[in-house]
């Protein structure tokens, strides 16, 4: 079987031509920049040459360090041409991360981005034995007088260019050489719980994820456009990614996640992948506008709601034609209400937008199923080239994370766990032989660490992420994540991490949404002359309180939080309370914090 990431690019070239494949915006400028397939092609071939003569060999791994944008695509399938082996850094890794991974792939030559990837590669060079060369994308970096090594991005290319007949001959061996055991990337896990591991995810998988996707996603075509904003370094967005261009997709880079939202309005994307947190800000955003509407805005509104979670999730969710009275209050009132909605978000011409990666409220899927906006819920492990699971056209069940995908098979073991074969599960992880036994059960079932159960419709109900769970001193066990799901709905809270392993109750650190809060204060003339005053204050926690108790509604007594410490800023990757994934790090969270969380346990 020929590897589809292998000849994707030239097979769309003879397809499309001149059609856009991808655009991008680059500094300074609000235009969208196309390139063509047949320009991606010729960039390609000229990266995989320039590999060549710079002596790269068959499954040789290449580092690649940057934010989104069009050079990683293209020295990617500059790389599958030669049967090499991209390796990506999340563009917010430290450097202590990005010499690990250099260290533990091996890899020769590093592809960087901006001046910051830049000068965290020149730092850690002595640290590296493998590491030989640089290469910059960005044609700002400065580069260091006395550094020798590194090659600017249009040189790279030149380099391709300019190569011999003999060079691109023995790139085109490679090529037709190449077989789906070959492996395509590695992909670093986020290190929750330990230093990162590299999943082996060879040709065969991305193969089966392609056709798998397919034959669920039948509601896409090439008439499609995505919005890349998730970092390509995320299986999520580089599967999702593969797939758009798999299946002739324009794609949109966003080169910047801060500037999703400016993206999305100029782009007006009919796709595109995210993390549950995005539309947790949608909601309450949305939320937030609905509470001040009053009179007849305010009643049509709410009938709009009524009319649009009937017809949406009565009917259309299970495939079944709506009453003609009901159909015609949904198209009056998506006219009226839901549509200029989509418009000011920039989804106006929304088909289906997956989300995985954490839990999302229920109350939120419905709400957006509602306002028509076709959220996919979905999961998956980098171990398990992305999708496990995802919501079908029609039949989904909310609270469910969907059923199972073609060809993969799913069974629970014990503790609930998830356990997954299939064609699209890792080989293991890169040079940890003993981790990749741990992975697997005796019979060969990849272990997710996430424990749930199948329901009666076939689809899966995930609980808690096993390692995540703990246990009160009074035997009571929490899952935690399930608790804070349901406080990132509301409008004034950013983040949350439970807190309660071993102890008499459970409590919380608590990020507020700073910006919701500074509005809430002075709409109320309270005074605060900085952050750490305004969540001292005792109407804010009073307000913190009143919301959060609102929102524990119907848990058991013993899953409450009972006491909560607001922070005056927000967990971050530099600091180490969260992953390159946004997870949260809860044993680092709970040692910085430590006085703050004895404080609330003190009798």
């Amino acid at each position: 079987m020929l590897n589809i990431l292998t000849k994707l690019v030239a097979t769309n070239a003879a397809r499309y031509g001149e059609r856009e494949a991808f655009s991008c915006q680059y500094p300074g400028s609000d235009e969208w920049v196309p390139t063509s397939w047949n320009e991606l092609r010729r960039q390609s071939e000229a990266a995989a040459c320039a590999l060549e003569t710079l002596g790269v060999e068959p499954q040789e791994m290449l580092a690649i360090f940057a934010s989104n944008c069009p050079e990683i695509l293209v020295t990617d399938f500059g790389a599958y041409a030669n049967r090499a082996v991209p390796v990506s850094i999340y563009s917010t890794s430290s450097p202590e991360q990005v010499s690990y991974i250099v260290r533990d792939a091996g890899a020769r030559i590093i592809f960087v981005g901006e001046q910051r990837h830049y000068d965290a590669a020149r730092s850690i060079a002595a640290e590296c034995p493998t590491l030989e060369r640089i290469v910059c994308f960005d044609p700002e970096v400065s580069i260091d007088a006395d550094d020798a090594t590194t090659m600017r991005w249009a040189d790279f290319i030149a380099l391709g260019e300019a190569a011999s007949q003999m060079c691109r001959e023995a790139v085109a061996a490679r090529r037709e050489a190449a077989t789906p055991d070959d492996i395509f990337t590695l992909i670093y896990t986020s290190g929750t719980t330990g230093e990162p591991k590299g999943a082996v995810l060879p040709h065969s998988c991305m193969n089966a994820a392609m056709r798998i996707h397919t034959e669920r996603l039948t509601m896409l075509s090439d008439s499609d456009t995505s919005l890349c904003f998730l970092p390509l370094s995320h299986i999520f967005e580089k599967a999702w990614t593969y797939f758009c261009l798999f299946m002739g997709i324009r794609v949109a880079i966003n080169r910047d996640p801060r500037e999703v939202q400016h993206s999305l309005r100029q782009v007006r994307p009919t796709c595109m992948c995210s993390v549950p947190r995005f539309w947790e800000k949608v909601y309450a955003g949305v939320q937030d506008k609905i509470g001040a509407m009053t009179g007849i805005t305010r009643w049509m509104v709410d009938r709009a709601l009524r009319v649009g979670a009937r017809r949406n999730l009565h009917y259309a969710r299970l495939g079944r034609k709506a009453p003609w009275m009901l159909e015609s209050q949904y198209r009056f009132f998506d006219k009226k209400v839901f549509a200029p909605m989509r418009r000011v978000i920039g989804i106006d011409n929304g088909n289906i937008f997956p989300t995985a990666g954490a839990p999302l409220s229920d109350n939120i899927v419905e709400f957006l199923h509602t306002c028509g906006i076709n959220i996919v819920v979905g999961y998956g492990l980098s171990e398990t080239t992305a999708t496990v699971s995802c919501y079908p056209a029609t039949g989904w069940e909310v609270g469910t994370v969907g059923t199972v995908m073609p060809d993969v098979q799913v069974r629970i073991g014990e503790q609930d766990e998830i356990l997954v074969k299939g064609p699209t599960v890792m080989r293991g992880y890169y040079n940890r032989p003993e981790d990749t036994a741990k992975a697997f059960t005796p019979d060969g079932w990849f272990r997710t660490g996430d424990a749930g159960r199948i329901d009666e419709s076939g689809a899966i109900v995930l609980t808690e992420r096993i390692k995540d769970l703990f246990k009160t001193s009074n035997g009571k066990y929490i899952a935690p994540q399930a608790i804070e799901t349901r406080l990132g709905e509301d409008r004034y809270i950013e983040q949350v991490a439970v807190i309660g392993d071993r102890r008499k109750y459970v409590s919380a650190i608590i990020v507020p949404a700073f910006e919701a809060l500074k509005e809430y204060a002075r709409k109320h003339k309270i005074k605060f002359n900085n952050l750490e005053e305004l969540v001292q204050n005792g109407e804010i926690r009073n307000l913190i309180a009143e919301r959060i108790e609102r929102l524990q509604k119907g848990l058991a007594g013993f899953e409450k939080i009972k006491k909560f410490t607001l922070l005056p800023r927000e967990f971050s990757i530099e600091t180490g309370e969260l992953t390159n994934t946004l997870k949260l790090r809860r044993a680092i969270i709970n040692a910085l914090y430590a006085d703050q969380i004895e404080a609330m346990y003190a009798v």
